[in-house]
């Protein structure tokens, strides 16, 4: 498996070994294991599908108090994936970085907890998949506005179809910390 650090600690692209012949091709898509070994924790608890077509923008979402790590793959078409730290105690507080993951490069990106998660659809469609390290809370969600221009985010569109709440999300200077990444302490 060949991995990437990006600039964001803990933000990963993965590149699983594919295997193929004139018949198709075989690839192991997670292995808690070799993962693990790669920096890619567990445990996963719920694995998610998206659909969505060209143009449309999703994020930038997180968690608040039940942070999710997510292992994100395209298994149709392509997307341009993005993470936010949003780790208040982070070299990289405000900081992105992101990567073209599509079903011809079959590219993962690992995303850690304390990072927003969003991305943009590139390709006439897209099939999304990803594995979370944390039940979806919906009271605990927060989001941050996709253009927030102190984040400087080189989406490859500049006028998406959103939702309703993803348009309407403040920017990150507006968010007070015990809104960013506020994990819930465990004894």
């Amino acid at each position: 498996m060949k991995i990437t650090q990006t600039q964001i600690d803990g933000l990963l692209i993965i590149e699983p070994p594919v295997f193929g012949d004139p018949r198709g091709y075989f690839m192991e898509t997670y292995q808690q294991t070799r993962y693990a070994d790669c920096g890619v924790p567990g445990p996963f608890v719920q694995d998610n599908l998206a659909f969505s077509t060209r143009g449309i923008l999703r994020g930038l979402h997180f968690q608040i108090k039940h942070p999710q790590s997510k292992l994100v793959q395209v298994i149709k078409g392509e997307v341009f994936d993005v993470a936010v730290d949003i780790r208040p105690d982070s070299p990289t507080f405000g900081r992105w970085d992101g990567a073209l993951l599509s079903e011809k490069n079959k590219r993962q990106l690992f995303v850690p907890p304390g990072c927003a998660h969003g991305y943009c659809v590139v390709s006439d469609e897209a099939y999304l998949t990803y594995k979370c390290g944390a039940y979806y809370h919906p009271e605990d969600e927060g989001g941050i506005l996709w253009n927030d221009p102190d984040l400087g985010i080189d989406w490859p569109v500049t006028e998406p179809a959103l939702s309703d709440k993803d348009r309407n999300h403040p920017q990150l200077k507006d968010l007070p910390p015990n809104k960013l990444f506020a994990p819930e302490k465990t004894s």
